[in-house]
């Protein structure tokens, strides 16, 4: 049995998680032609902030590249490792990804703001993920890290 996530929600366990990754899956990022969507911007930030972004759009069959990277349609498809999961879908639609995530295991997944989803993150929990639930990963970074 795995030794449970934890579900981070204070600012020395966001400032340490942020330290931590290097390398994280965008789950449900849009493509460069939605700018001013969150779900592009914030990937853009974190790149500039030196993370690597692993797109994996849910939409977009077409898409090869997102931010110069190549695009993989499950997290399960990534080569290597991740650090952390940064989730852009609906509560409602978050149930059909946990196979994936689960089979993924990253160490943890973050859901941006306005995505919580107490089921799924106990889920996430259980299998030793650790889990932030509605929050701004660009909002956190720049509070907590900044941007050089």
């Amino acid at each position: 049995m795995a030794t449970p996530g934890k579900l981070i929600d204070d600012d020395a366990g966001l400032k340490a998680l942020l330290l931590r990754a290097r390398r994280i899956a965008v789950l449900g990022i849009k493509t460069e032609a939605q700018r001013g969507q969150p779900s592009i911007d914030v990937p853009r930030y974190m790149e500039r902030a030196g993370y690597e972004i692993v797109p994996v759009p849910v939409y977009y069959p077409e898409v090869e590249r997102i931010l110069g990277q190549p695009v993989y349609r499950r997290l399960a498809d990534i080569p290597g490792d991740i650090d952390l999961v940064n989730v852009f879908r609906r509560p409602k639609d978050l149930a059909p990804h946990l196979d994936d995530i689960l089979a993924k295991r990253p160490p943890a997944v973050w859901l941006q703001l306005g995505i919580r989803d107490d089921a799924f993150a106990a889920a996430l929990l259980a299998a030793g993920i650790d889990v932030v639930q509605d929050r701004c990963i660009l909002v956190d970074h720049q509070r907590l890290l900044g941007l050089d």
